[in-house]
């Protein structure tokens, strides 16, 4: 069993006869160039000295920035454990950020901060409109785009965004809504 993975059990119950179709998040390319800035972050201190040494005129505050001293090796710790984290908690959000399509309906669950979740669905029969776009030529290219499912309830639409192949989750959910309106006879 994965130590990291989600149990789904545990945010929403399925009903009888409900199950799991397909569970998506962002696209793990997006999550990776979101995560660039961290680690140009992090090698920041290591490059400042050598940037200082270069110019003249800041050459005599270089080793201000050295981690050959204690504190100055004490100081990157600690910067290297507020970038990591920084990092972390984008990491945490990638990965709790979920959609969940059942053969019944649509789960959203939205990991704000920490210790702040919001779980929201809707019954598949209740979905009204499904629209994806996909803008760019490397969003095209990588079929990378957004997702949102409108709905006659009381949460007006659901958004889903930098989801890989949205077309074909579109087409998934669409299937089912006609599934279902067939089956009610509408």
């Amino acid at each position: 069993m994965n130590l990291f993975a989600v149990d789904l059990r545990r945010e929403f119950e399925l009903e009888p006869g409900e199950e799991v179709l397909v569970e998506t998040r962002k696209h793990w390319l997006l999550f990776v160039l979101e995560l660039l800035p961290f680690a140009i972050i992090a090698i920041l201190p290591l490059v400042i000295p050598t940037l200082l040494a270069i110019a003249p005129p800041l050459a005599p505050y270089a080793d201000r920035f050295s981690i050959g001293s204690a504190s100055g090796r004490a100081g990157l710790g600690i910067w290297f454990l507020l970038v990591w984290t920084a990092a972390w908690g984008f990491y945490t959000r990638y990965y709790l950020n979920v959609w969940v399509l059942t053969n019944m309906r649509i789960v959203e669950i939205t990991q704000h901060r920490f210790f702040d979740r919001e779980v929201s669905s809707v019954l598949v029969s209740r979905v009204q409109d499904v629209t994806t776009e996909v803008s760019g030529v490397l969003f095209s290219l990588l079929h990378i785009g957004n997702i949102h499912v409108q709905s006659a309830g009381t949460v007006d639409e659901f958004h889903m965004n930098g989801v890989g192949n949205p077309g074909r989750l579109r087409d998934l959910i669409l299937s089912h809504v006609a599934e279902h309106s067939k089956s009610a006879g509408v």
